[in-house]
């Protein structure tokens, strides 16, 4: 059965990078009717962010990635939280070195620094490796701190075929006798992701393309142990440009800030899929069930991918306009409520004319700010040349808008609109170049929500007439 996983520390919050990893490891697993497994690689606990747990699954659950087994499903490899692990990690590590993988290094700091060539590159020159049982014996019983690290050949190749990429051959001479365990008893990631993975029945490792190059060091590790070795699909990394990487550090590319912004989470899935993997057919708008039939080894990239938030934003509308209208509703509430017109009206009059205009949820508070919020604005808006209009125009509009509305009984969209009907007949203009005119004087915003009846009715009658007022003395 194919098994994947997703196994990131616990740092901070969800970059769009990992998110991506783990959307893949779990559309692979997913077509092939396998698991997916998730496992949090905190060894590293200077880097430990408090909270950064509970932030992995809330993303994944907002996403709509169920795992099958991690450290809240009952699992049969678990613990699922590699500082759980502990006596495993020191288990196999005496293994190691009993099968020639592996051999205790006993180099204090001060030696290891020494270690620079020329140029300024520091690699352990093997020292401890040719230690005899006796001295290691010796060093033990003193109780001198030690490490274990990795026995690379001094010669040879080793190679491996990546299902993305092709064959990976590296030279053994231009590979480090890395440390497998730490003086504290902690594995460092070269140890703890093979004997785990391996212990997980993990079949497809799917990582980024930083590990290409190590990983023929990992595949000696399961040589040595004999066991066997998974296939792996490395991903290119996303882009913020043609030169930079998207950064943790520099919090480019946060889960949690983009929804925050007020991007649904399908669409910030949709996007991410189509960065660095292409459908047969494609398409660009899928659900995750679309996702995942679609989803094939042979469309992911070789070539790294730049990040769009722009292309984003259009995706996000697309699923912002097919939301049933309730559901829409609801989601711009707690945007509603952080604008001006708060606990002012009934939030679903603007939903109505929103879910069709907008890209992400919290353009909302300034999209309905103008309701509350009427100064002087620049005229210039009036000028319009596809419409053909300009502020002499709005001159001769703007008191024949006045008069009709004053002389409206009924003051009802049907009503307005056939009263500027009328008018556009009288004076020989277009309904648009009459609507453009009455919309910056009721909004004096170029992009409303609605146009000048809906706003209008929005507004009533006597505040439309106090605006309309106002905007024709800003033309004199």
């Amino acid at each position: 059965m194919i098994r994947t996983r997703f196994a990131p520390s616990p740092t901070g919050f969800m970059h769009i990078g990992n998110l991506r990893t783990a959307l893949y490891a779990y559309c692979f697993a997913r077509s092939q009717n396998g698991k997916f497994i998730i496992r949090i690689e905190d060894t590293d606990r200077t880097r430990y962010v408090e909270g950064a747990i509970d932030r992995i699954y809330r993303t994944l659950d907002a996403c709509g990635m169920k795992e099958d087994e991690s450290d809240r499903i009952e699992g049969a490899c678990g613990p699922y939280v590699q500082s759980k692990r502990g006596k495993i990690y020191a288990e196999y590590a005496k293994k190691l070195i009993e099968l020639g993988g592996a051999y205790y290094c006993f180099c204090d700091k001060e030696r290891l620094e020494s270690l620079t060539d020329e140029i300024g590159n520091r690699k352990y020159d093997k020292k401890c490796a040719s230690l005899s049982k006796e001295e290691i014996a010796k060093l033990l019983r003193l109780g001198i701190p030690y490490v274990i690290r990795q026995k690379i050949p001094t010669c040879g190749t080793t190679l491996y075929t990546d299902l993305v990429f092709g064959e990976i051959q590296v030279d053994c001479a231009d590979l480090e006798d890395n440390i497998l365990l730490k003086s504290d008893g902690m594995p460092t990631y070269n140890f703890a992701n093979v004997v785990d993975d391996h212990l997980m029945g993990i079949t497809h490792v799917i990582r980024g393309t930083e590990y290409l190059s190590s990983t023929p060091k990992y595949n000696l590790i399961y040589k040595s142990f004999g066991w066997d070795i998974p296939q792996y699909m490395h991903l290119t990394p996303i882009m913020k440009n043609e030169r930079q990487k998207l950064s943790k550090r520099d919090g480019d590319a946060n889960f949690e800030d983009f929804t925050a912004k007020g991007f649904l989470p399908q669409a910030i899935i949709n996007y991410i899929a189509l960065l660095g993997w292409s459908p047969k057919n494609n398409t660009e708008k899928m659900s995750l069930s679309e996702l995942i039939s679609a989803f094939s080894i042979d469309g992911l990239s070789k070539s790294s991918s730049i990040f769009d938030e722009a292309k984003m934003k259009w995706l996000n509308s697309q699923y912002i306009k097919e939301l049933p209208f309730d559901e829409f509703n609801k989601l711009a509430i707690p945007y509603y409520e952080n604008s001006l017109i708060a606990s002012k009206y009934n939030y679903s009059m603007f939903s109505s004319l929103l879910q069709q205009r907008i890209d992400i949820l919290s353009e909302i508070p300034e999209m309905v700010a103008f309701i509350e919020q009427f100064e002087n604005f620049d005229t210039e808006l009036f000028v319009r040349q596809k419409l053909k209009t300009d502020k002499v125009l709005a001159k001769l509009v703007l008191p024949k808008l006045i008069d009709l509305f004053k002389n409206l009984d009924s003051f009802e969209h049907q009503s307005i609109n056939d009263s500027i009907i009328s008018l556009c007949e009288n004076i020989g203009l277009k309904k648009g170049q009459v609507y453009w005119i009455l919309r910056i004087a009721l909004t004096g915003k170029e992009s409303t929500p609605g146009g000048g009846i809906e706003i209008a009715l929005l507004l009533g009658k006597n505040r439309s007439l106090e605006r309309l007022s106002l905007s024709y003395s800003l033309l004199h």
